[in-house]
């Protein structure tokens, strides 16, 4: 009967824990702010918070004396947290340059059903259509700035890479208004490609992932030479393609006359319904549209959510090392305090007081684990430059890990949670520990 209802007592004492922890994760942070006011406004006035006052107090004053069993907490979690954080900040950069590729003033359709450009097709009286709706912003000559694009995957070798090191790279066959469309995108290096012929304009992160790509450089694509005449800069997900005449890749990639998507620029952001209504209401036409802002967003959400699980699984396995060893160091620490904890129950400390400077102890050397990890994460990561397999594309995708605040306050998050855990069941066998046996205890 006592084993059972001590399992209940357990259980109970298990599940109401991750239930604070949830809640914990949860909180943003003014709600911490407001949880830490009150806490110090308890210990400052409350009796029962004075002691506990006091009893951190004397742990703190001792830690000097426990140097080696401090750092092994201080360590762990740090490693937790710096692990937590890069790989997080993968998932966040990847999003992030994805996002900062689209904006709420241009818009992209594509056939009917398809969610990405590699798995459209558009035919060319469905083109001619849609640059005729309502919405599209027109040029100094009157023009429609709507761009009709065709991305094709193209082989090329790696750099640093051997001769059988091949990767694949998106390449974008673009018309004379992808220019107005993308204002934001700056030749760097030679100049643009002349229509009709077999150059391209390489970018910049694309130029860094790929050998041959210099300006003046021949590469072979489809079975054909090409010149390389120009870099352009735009500092977003554009700068990992490679740009040519959309007519020439067609005809080198049996593609016709048809395209993958059309691109436009809008009267206004606001222009965006209409434009999308018209398309609606076309009975020539069956397709989609949608910001680019919007596009682009949703081809991060699959990548950046697997990346996100993988950083949750992986710091959450470190988490439950970590939390062992803060409880065997703190179960350590208990037992070589014992008689201290007693000699301060006897005078008249109760059983909160101590329970709360245990776990305050604790909770600070997390909090200075989280700090160092977050540092580290910081210094080693933030701007570190990766590439990877798009989502929905058809090459290689260079972003920067991005490191954010938010990512960091996560990172404290997790810090203190692992200290609250570490140190709830030390210091509740500090509490509990009767007052004559620990001072029997040598």
């Amino acid at each position: 009967m006592k084993r059972g209802l001590t399992f209940l007592a357990n259980t109970a004492l298990l599940a109401g824990l991750a239930g604070a922890l949830a809640i914990w994760v949860a909180l943003p942070w003014y709600g911490i702010a407001a949880l830490a006011l009150l806490f110090a406004l308890w210990m400052a006035l409350a009796r029962r918070g004075r002691q506990a006052a006091s009893v951190t107090a004397v742990g703190i004053s001792t830690l000097g004396q426990r140097l080696g069993s401090s750092a092994v907490i201080v360590i762990g979690i740090a490693g937790v947290v710096g692990v937590l954080v890069a790989l997080l900040a993968m998932g966040e950069g990847y999003s992030e340059e994805l996002r900062k590729t689209g904006s709420t003033e241009t818009a992209i359709v594509l056939r009917g059903g398809s969610d990405a450009e590699v798995t459209s097709s558009l035919d060319r009286d469905s083109i001619i259509a849609i640059t005729q709706e309502k919405g599209i912003a027109r040029d100094a000559q009157g023009r429609p700035i709507a761009s009709p694009e065709l991305v094709v995957a193209a082989s090329l070798p790696l750099a640093g890479g051997g001769p059988d090191d091949i990767g694949s790279v998106q390449m974008r066959g673009v018309g004379e208004q992808a220019w107005a469309l993308r204002p934001g995108i700056k030749i760097i290096a030679g100049r643009r490609f002349r229509p009709g012929t077999r150059e391209l304009i390489v970018g910049k992160s694309a130029q860094g992932q790929f050998a041959g790509l210099r300006v003046g450089s021949r590469v072979l694509l489809g079975n054909q030479p090409w010149s390389v005449v120009g870099v352009f800069a735009s500092g977003d997900a554009m700068e990992s393609e490679i740009w040519a005449d959309a007519d020439v890749v067609a005809g080198i990639y049996h593609r016709g006359s048809g395209r993958t998507s059309v691109g436009v620029r809008l009267v206004s952001p606001q222009a965006f319904d209409t434009f999308k209504a018209a398309l609606q209401s076309d009975p020539r036409l069956q397709v989609t549209a949608s910001t680019t802002l919007d596009y682009y967003s949703k081809q991060s959400q699959g990548t950046a959510k697997v990346i996100r699980v993988i950083g949750l699984t992986v710091g959450t396995i470190m988490a439950i090392g970590a939390i062992f060893g803060a409880l065997n160091c703190m179960f350590a620490a208990v037992a070589a305090r014992a008689r201290e904890i007693a000699t301060l129950r006897a005078i008249g400390f109760r059983g909160l007081p101590v329970v709360v400077g245990v776990m305050l102890e604790t909770m600070l050397l997390a909090l200075c684990g989280g700090l160092l990890g977050g540092l580290v994460a910081w210094l080693m990561f933030n701007g570190y430059s990766a590439s990877t397999l798009a989502a929905n594309a058809v090459g290689k995708l260079s972003f920067e890990f991005a490191v954010t605040p938010a990512l960091l306050w996560s990172g404290l998050k997790w810090a203190l949670a692992i200290g609250f855990i570490g140190g709830l069941f030390p210091a509740l066998r500090a509490a509990r520990l009767p007052v004559a046996t620990a001072l029997r205890e040598l």
